[in-house]
């Protein structure tokens, strides 16, 4: 199986399609959310990396660019977005968030909704075959 570097564009289009795979028919997201995110810190390219999630259509979207009128955006380094989205750990992101090192400009309820919703059989499958993938 080919392993990519997060947050490159051919990790994006693998994790979309590991997202694809995984989707558990009729078992749309807990939480609707637009929220874009910033990036910093990222060891290739130009440093910063701009990357959104949208599931206001009852699918979780993930991809690069911002999109417009977001609920909130969220800031945060490489390594704290590689340790709460491939690695899933969450610790890692409650301990970055009260360092300082996660800013959230807009509605950090939905957020905070999200982060404590259950997730489905399909996307914790998801959740390793994305792992699976990842330099």
């Amino acid at each position: 199986m080919a392993k990519y570097q997060f947050l490159t564009e051919e990790w994006v289009e693998a994790a979309k399609k590991v997202r694809d795979e995984h989707t558990t028919a009729g078992a749309p997201p807990a939480h609707l959310i637009r929220m874009n995110q910033i990036i910093t810190e990222v060891p290739f390219g130009e440093g910063t990396i701009n990357a959104h999630v949208d599931t206001t259509d009852g699918t979780v979207k993930m991809d690069l660019g911002h999109i417009e009128n977001p609920d909130l955006t969220v800031t945060l380094d490489y390594a704290t977005a590689k340790a709460i989205l491939v690695e899933g750990n969450p610790q890692a992101g409650m301990q970055a968030f009260m360092a300082g090192k996660i800013t959230v400009d807009g509605d950090m309820m939905k957020l905070m909704a999200m982060q404590t919703s259950i997730a489905d059989p399909g996307a914790a499958e998801a959740a390793k075959a994305i792992q699976d993938i990842t330099e």
